[in-house]
């Protein structure tokens, strides 16, 4: 699945076409690498995202074409959240 669509279906980021954005501009890295939005996403994969002050680490869980609200928060596992300071 492509990370822009995961993003999306997951509910980490409301629209498709803020996933896609955010990732052409470097801050989302799929197991350490910097990934763009056609970059396939698979089960066991963590992704980073940056978030201006806050970065998320998840972990993919599984994988689906489409989910329901319920059903979103269970395709992944949050494995830390952390804040930025400000320089």
């Amino acid at each position: 699945m492509r990370l822009d669509k995961f993003l999306k279906v997951s509910r980490l980021i409301k629209r498709r076409t803020v996933a896609k954005e955010i990732s052409d501009q470097g801050r989302i890295e799929i197991n350490g690498k910097q990934a763009k939005s056609s970059t396939t996403v698979k089960v066991g994969d963590v992704l980073t995202v940056k978030f201006g002050q806050r970065i998320v680490t998840v972990k993919v869980e599984r994988l689906q074409e489409s989910s329901r609200k319920e059903e979103a928060a269970e395709m992944y596992s949050v494995i830390s959240e952390d804040r930025v300071a400000e320089a």
